[in-house]
This record gives C-alpha cells, sequence and structure tokens, in this order.
C-alpha cells in the first residue's frame, strides 16, 4: 500500500505540473487574432452520481443578445451544447475550448456549456462521465432558469472530452432508466404520470478525435497508423493511463466498460446514443482506425453519422501553434461542425 500511495503521489506531482503547461500553452492559444470571446457566466453544482462528492464548475459562453440575469424571465429559449475539453482525463480546464465555444455561439446561436469535471489521478474512472452526466442532467432540469431550450441540448468534446460526447449520453440513459425503474409500476405505467425527464434526449454529439476503445493496446494502435511517429508521446499515453485506471487491478473490466471503450458497447446500448453524430478524425492519429470502425457500426445501426477525416493532421491539431493567428484548418473546420449544430437545433 506504502509503494502504490508514493506512486500516486508522483502521478500526481506530474500531473499538476503538466496542467500548469498546459494552461499556459491554452492560454497562449487564446491571444491569437481573432480572439475567442469570454464566459458570460459560471455556475458551481454538487456532483451526485460518482462516490466521491464534490463540485463541478460550468462555464456559460452565450450569444451578446442573451442576458442571464433575466434568462428565466424572457420567452426565448436557446439550444445549449455541452461541452468536454480533452487532456487525457488527466489535465486540461473548461476554457480550453473557447474557440469552438465562440464558433457555437455566434455561428449557431446556441449557448454553450463548457464542463470542468474532475481530473485524475485524484479522481480516476468513471468521475469523469458520472461529473459529465450530472452536468447535462443539470443543465437539462435548471433550463428554463437558464434560457435554454430542454428539448434542443446536445454535446460535444475533444479527444477525452470527444470520448465523453459518446459514453455521458450512454450514463445519462442510465440513469433516467434506473429512476425509473425505481418509481411504482403504476406510476410509470401512465402516460399522463411519467416525469418528462424520463424522455430526455440529447439530439447531438459531435466528438473530435475520440479514443473509443481501450480494449486496444498502444503496440496495436501504432502499429496500425498510417504515418507512425506522429503519436501522442509516450510519456502523456502513460501517465494518462496510469492515472486514469485505478486501482490497476480494474484494469480487465475497466477497458471494456462501454463509458470508457463505446466501441466494444452492444448494439442495444449504442442504440441509447443520440440521433445524429458528428465524428471529426485525423490521418495520422492513432485513433483513426477504432474511430472509423465505431462510425461503421454507428451507420449499421442507422444513425444519422457525419464523418469527416482531417488529412495531414495529428491528434489535436486544432491545438498545435502558431500563436499570433488562428489557422485556417480549424476556422474551416469548427464552421463545418457548427452548421450540423445548427441543422440540429434549428433544422437548417
Amino acid at each position: 500500500m506504502y509503494t502504490v500511495d508514493l506512486y500516486r503521489l508522483f502521478l500526481r506531482i506530474q500531473a499538476i505540473w503538466w496542467r500548469l503547461l498546459a494552461s499556459v500553452h491554452a492560454s497562449l492559444l487564446h491571444r491569437a487574432r481573432p480572439r475567442p470571446i469570454s464566459p458570460t457566466f459560471t455556475r458551481s453544482i454538487p456532483t451526485t452520481l460518482a462516490t466521491q462528492p464534490g463540485t463541478i464548475q460550468l462555464v456559460f459562453y452565450t450569444p451578446s443578445h442573451y442576458d442571464h440575469r433575466k434568462a428565466g424571465k424572457n420567452s426565448r429559449r436557446y439550444p445549449c451544447i455541452i461541452n468536454f475539453h480533452g487532456g487525457g482525463f488527466v489535465m486540461g480546464s473548461a476554457t480550453d475550448d473557447a474557440r469552438w465555444a465562440t464558433a457555437v455561439v455566434q455561428q449557431a446561436d446556441t449557448i454553450v456549456c463548457s464542463v470542468e469535471y474532475r481530473l485524475a489521478p485524484e479522481h480516476p474512472f468513471p468521475t469523469a462521465v458520472e461529473d459529465g452526466a450530472d452536468a447535462v442532467l443539470w443543465v437539462w432540469e435548471h433550463a428554463e432558469e437558464l434560457g435554454i431550450d430542454a428539448d434542443r441540448i446536445g454535446v460535444s468534446g475533444f479527444s477525452a472530452g470527444g470520448n465523453m460526447a459518446i459514453t455521458v449520453p450512454l450514463r445519462v440513459q442510465d440513469v433516467l432508466m434506473r429512476r425509473r425503474a425505481a418509481r411504482p409500476q403504476r406510476a410509470v405505467a401512465g402516460s399522463d404520470m411519467v416525469s418528462a425527464q424520463e424522455h430526455l434526449a440529447i439530439k447531438i454529439a459531435i466528438a473530435w478525435y475520440p479514443p473509443v476503445d481501450s480494449t486496444i493496446s498502444r503496440d496495436e494502435r501504432l502499429k496500425a497508423m498510417r504515418r507512425p511517429g506522429t503519436e501522442i508521446p509516450k510519456l502523456f499515453a502513460d501517465l494518462f493511463h496510469a492515472s486514469y485506471i485505478h486501482p490497476p487491478e480494474s484494469l480487465a473490466t475497466t477497458r471494456i466498460s462501454p463509458y470508457l471503450s463505446p466501441g466494444v458497447a452492444s448494439d442495444e446500448l449504442l442504440e441509447f446514443l443520440p440521433e445524429r453524430i458528428v465524428l471529426y478524425t485525423c490521418e495520422w492519429d492513432e485513433y483513426l482506425p477504432e474511430v472509423e470502425r465505431f462510425r461503421d457500426r454507428l451507420m449499421a445501426l442507422g444513425k444519422d453519422v457525419k464523418y469527416q477525416m482531417v488529412p495531414g493532421a495529428k491528434h489535436a491539431w486544432d491545438r498545435i501553434p502558431p500563436y499570433f493567428r488562428v489557422d485556417p484548418l480549424v476556422v474551416y473546420y469548427y464552421r463545418k461542425a457548427c452548421q450540423e449544430v445548427k441543422r440540429a437545433f434549428y433544422a437548417q
């Protein structure tokens, strides 16, 4: 136990160091012109699903004509994308995706709620997914006071957050089904007595270069790469894996969990995913083959899947400097994704 505790402390020290550097990197990226918008307001909510109690910070980006102080009094209700940042479940923060939030707010007239879910190694699997589900349920339950249309909620995420954009909807549906099962049978039988909460449906999921199958070893992933040498550095891969999957003896069961590896989930479970799913991959990413297999499964299930591989791009290509200007490709692909958001929420 003493050795294990020291190792976890070592992981935490590493995580803190890399979080600091990652925050500096994100800050520099945000200085590029044109600069992203700033958050409008934040909310701190209590956790309800994770075994480790705590709080989650929600960061809201809103259209310029939205007034959060009068949101509940206005007749207009905005759609909302709930976003999960990347960082291997170890690094990153809710403001990392400010440029994506800016695009969604300005081009799709949609509120973005970015989630400050808790990180490993302090909070290993499945805390991130449970925090993400808590965030979705909280936004849905407080939609009226936030000026949000509860019937137009979607999710998005990058890398580890892209994984969450797929796994969080599954966890949300699990929560709703458990709530229904806990009610008296006669209360669920009458349509007029069924809580609207059982009908919560996430309208769209947008996942940017997500890992979807942790049953595949790193060596297997590297062998399948189109361009070896462009993979995530081993230092980070080892840190992410050791930090998030704990205790180590849980590896066998954790790797096949649908809340970590939706790529190996049953068809019956994948049916609960949103009908509209947008997947962005990178040609030189180690996750490309598993995402393409996942895409094929979703399409076979009848999901409305929009898929785009960014040619000549590495993992997290949209987070690579220069710091003085925004890559035109980022603008282009974010705009394409926002068109899918508008299609889902405004039928455009």
